[in-house]
Order: structure tokens, then sequence, then C-alpha cells
């Protein structure tokens, strides 16, 4: 069984926050720390109406913090919040045990989970924007970066750099970074010239999304009861009720305040996001913090400007509420699990009324002879009736269609 790093977290509780959101937050880094592979040993508190300038924390409490950390034979401290170059030096200076911040914590975590090069560019890429800004005065700190959280990924060997080279491998990581990127954009161009329906499932860390997307398609996802299990962007065809054709694309999780450089790093891969005609919100109906989440990821799409898209709430893990279950007022809703086959059928009918609502009417009359074009109808199309009519051999089709897609132009002529 590997080691788990004795780890002690810290938090502010600010003036203002409620005692509830703090303790979510608080469970969030500590849930955070066990993904990374640690074990919390103790956790320790402060309300202040803001984190201290200097020392995050004030100096009786720190020093309250690094006594007992030190008894408690603590490998690492973390602390709830990002801390500022000068907090980091300060803190670092008053014990020999290793200290990192929340952005570190989850950097570490994408460095672990990262599969694809481009994952890997884009942690680094992260890690190193992270760690320049820290550079000036950390010979302390850097010479306990021997291992463990906080010191993993691509970018493990280059913390020690100088400035110089760790800005000429950021500008090399950036070139790689926007072939990739040109790679990815053709790709999804070429998925428009076919004129690919593409839904992206969307959701806080760990709500779901890639069971959905196993279950649905029996794909090789991975699937852990872990925060950000998924870090690359998964494709998968499906098929609607209806025999309409579609893309589903699962994407990487997110959190509340995700690290800006992680949102700017991951900025190609969360592109997915934007490019889909339709998002599926995932939302974890059991968490107690469901709401926070919700409106997290809410707030994420503004930043990505994709709050226009369409959107159908799943609000999963049924089977897990302790308790009744108020969904969102929204039209688009519903409660499911994912491990249930009968829910999994009533969201992909669901999904097609919610997608349905955003295409255009049609009819269309032809030849029973034109069985190529009915084969292109049922695929690109979602029919609501068939009629064949007997008495000149034709089929009249009524169904909707996207406005975006090709055959609805050729429906025009």
């Amino acid at each position: 069984m590997p080691y788990k790093e004795k780890t002690v977290i810290t938090g502010v509780h600010r003036q203002g926050t409620s005692e509830e959101d703090f303790h979510y937050r608080l469970e969030e880094l500590r849930a955070l720390a066990e993904t990374a592979g640690g074990e919390v040993v103790w956790t320790m508190t402060q309300t202040l109406k803001h984190p201290k300038t200097g020392t995050y924390l004030g100096s009786g409490k720190l020093e309250e913090l690094m006594e007992e950390a030190e008894a408690a034979e603590a490998d690492l401290i973390v602390f709830n919040d990002e801390l500022t170059p000068s907090q980091l030096r300060n803190i670092t200076a008053e014990t020999e045990i290793a200290v990192i911040d929340r952005t570190q914590l989850i950097l570490d975590i994408f460095a672990q989970r990262a599969q694809s090069r481009e994952g890997k560019l884009q942690v680094e890429l992260a890690q190193l924007n992270y760690t320049l800004p820290r550079l000036r005065g950390q010979g302390k700190v850097l010479s306990r970066l021997g291992g463990g959280i906080g010191t993993r990924g691509p970018g493990e060997t280059k913390l020690e750099m100088d400035q110089r080279h760790i800005r000429n491998r950021m500008t090399e990581i950036r070139r790689q970074l926007d072939q990739t990127a040109r790679h990815r954009i053709q790709y999804r161009e070429r998925r428009k010239e076919n004129k690919a329906y593409q839904v992206a499932l969307i959701g806080y860390t760990n709500a779901g999304k890639s069971t959905i997307l196993r279950r649905l398609t029996d794909a090789d996802v991975l699937v852990e009861n872990q925060l950000f299990a998924t870090l690359d962007p998964t494709t998968k065809k499906m098929v609607m009720p209806s025999g309409f054709s579609f893309l589903m694309t699962d994407t990487v999780g997110f959190i509340q305040q995700l690290p800006t450089t992680l949102i700017a790093a991951f900025r190609s891969t969360l592109e997915e996001v934007k490019e889909a005609d339709y998002l599926v919100h995932v939302v974890d109906a059991s968490h107690p913090d469901a709401a926070n989440h919700e409106s997290s990821v809410h707030e994420l799409l503004q930043e990505l400007d994709a709050s226009h898209i369409p959107v159908l709430t799943v609000y999963n893990k049924r089977d897990q509420l302790q308790k009744d279950f108020i969904a969102s007022s929204s039209r688009h809703a519903m409660l499911i699990s994912a491990v249930d086959d009968e829910d999994l059928r009533s969201f992909l009918e669901r999904l097609q009324a919610a997608v349905m609502d955003s295409f255009q009417p049609y009819v269309s009359r032809f030849p029973a002879a034109d069985g190529k074009w009915l084969h292109r109808l049922k695929e690109e199309t979602i029919i609501q009736k068939e009629r064949f009519h007997e008495e000149d051999e034709t089929y009249e089709i009524q169904g909707y269609v996207s406005d975006n897609a090709a055959i609805y132009y050729e429906m025009q002529k």
C-alpha cells in the first residue's frame, strides 16, 4: 500500500462567508489532499476579516499551526487559498515542513492525471506560470521539494531553473500547444463540415459525467470516485431514440476558484465546450454543496463565453440521496442515477426533446424509391411522424432539424 503523506490543512474563514460555505470549501480541500495521496491528520482554521497580508494567518495562529504540525509529524501543510509569493516565503521561513497552497495541490493532481501529450504540456505550463513569480528568495523552499505532493508532473525537474530558462521553456510549450490547438481546430472544422451535432458533458468535478458517457457507449473512459478523474476530453458517437446521430464529449471537471493558470493552460481543451451545439450540465444531487457547484459551473461558462449555448441540467446520483431533492426551476432539468438503465433511457429521451426545442420543424415528402433520403433524415434529423402514402407511393416525414445542418439547407432548395 503506497505511503500517504501526513497532511495538515488550514484556512481563513473570512467574515461575511457563511459557516456552511466555509465548511464545504474546507471539506473540498480535504478531498483534494486525499486525491493527491495525502492523509489529513489535523485541521486548523481562523476567522479573520481577510487573510493577513504577510503570513495569511495571524502570528499566534501561525505559531500554533507549526507546533501542531510538528507534533503530528506532518509531511505537508496545505493552505486553503492561493498564497502570494511573500506569504509563501514568510510561512516557509517558520518551518522545515513542506508548505503548498490550494493552487499547487490542484496542479499536482492535474500532473498525476494528465495522460495525453497535450494534457502534460498544459499542466507543465500552468506549473511554470505559477512558479515564476515565486522564484525569488525560494532557495529554501525549493530545497525541500524532494518529492511528494506539490512536486510532481512534467514540470518538476524545471522548478529550480532560473527565470530566463523558465520563460524560454514557457515560450516553447506555448508554441507546441498552439500547434496542437490548430490540429484540434482542424478536427472540429472537419466535424462541422460533416455537420455532426455536438453535445458536451460539463459539470463540477466528480459529478458523474464520465459514468454517463461510459454507460451510454461502453466507452473506455476512466471512472473513479475522485476529483479530476478526467482531464483529456473523450468524444463518442451516439444515437438518440429517434435514430438521430450526434457526438458526445466528456470534458474536464470544473471546481470553485479553479486556478487562473489552469483555465489559461486548458483553454484549448475547454474550447470543446464553446464549440458544442448543446450542453448537458451534470450536477451531483447528493452533494450537500450542490447549489454552489452548479453556480460555479455557470460562472465558468460565462468566463468561456459559452453561456448562450442551450443546456439540459441533469441532477445525478439519485440513488445516493438521503432526503427529498428539489430540482432547479429550469424547464430543462431532470433527476437521474447514471447507474440505472431506465434513468439513462429517460435521459436520452429528455435530451432528444430538449434538443428538438432548439431545432426547426420540417415536413418532407418524397418517392419511396428514394431510400437514401429517408436514411439521411433518420440519421441527421429528429423524426416525429413517418407516413407512407400508397396512392402515389411516397413517404411523408415530419420532424425537426438543426438550422446549422447541411440537410436543412438542402431542404430549402
